[in-house]
């Protein structure tokens, strides 16, 4: 079952990932549809719970819930909360903190993304000094680039022929957002 609640927004909360949740974490690994956009490789449950169980230093990751209304910060029930996708904080410790996200298909478009980066954004700026945060989308991706560009960032570079997916090379784009942007945007 989902963790303690890091961040709540409107509709959606961050909640710390527990080794319970690995059935779903995987999902994002070894689903094509979501692990092609993303450029995971394919993960065993095993690799995710070392990774999990560990704690990857430089790394945050939270689940993306729908708490309902008996979900507490603590440890909810499960009942009381459905899992949507996995939000990741990476090279937190020695670099510029880059973003990486996942949503389960069926709920995608419906604006749980957006809210989701947006308080892991504000989670980066609230708990770490970095002047900027950055996040890298595949040039086909445009849900996610457009995602990005919503919410403040901008497109600061772009790496050509970077993948090979689907049987062809892409481009990623590399997006950054400083936090000063950040705080013009969302002001306290």
């Amino acid at each position: 079952m989902p963790g303690a609640r890091v961040a709540e927004g409107e509709r959606v909360s961050l909640r710390t990932v527990e080794r319970e949740d690995l059935s779903f974490v995987q999902r994002g690994y070894a689903n094509p549809g979501l692990r092609y956009p993303l450029g995971n490789p394919v993960r065993t449950r095993e690799e995710i719970g070392e990774s999990i169980g560990n704690g990857n230093e430089g790394e945050d990751r939270f689940l993306v819930c729908l708490d309902g209304d008996d979900a507490g910060p603590g440890q909810p029930d499960e009942a009381d909360v459905r899992r949507i996708g996995v939000v990741s904080v990476g090279d937190t410790d020695w670099r510029r903190p880059e973003l990486g996200y996942w949503l389960v298909p069926e709920i995608h478009g419906e604006g749980y993304g957006t809210e989701a980066v947006s308080l892991v954004v504000e989670y980066v700026f609230r708990v770490y000094s970095h002047p900027a945060v950055g996040a890298a989308a595949y040039e086909f991706n445009e849900a996610s680039r457009g995602l990005l560009e919503s919410i403040g960032f901008t497109e600061e570079g772009r790496v050509r022929k970077d993948r090979f997916i689907d049987g062809e090379y892409v481009d990623t784009i590399q997006y950054g957002l400083l936090r000063e942007e950040w705080r013009e945007r969302t002001p306290s």
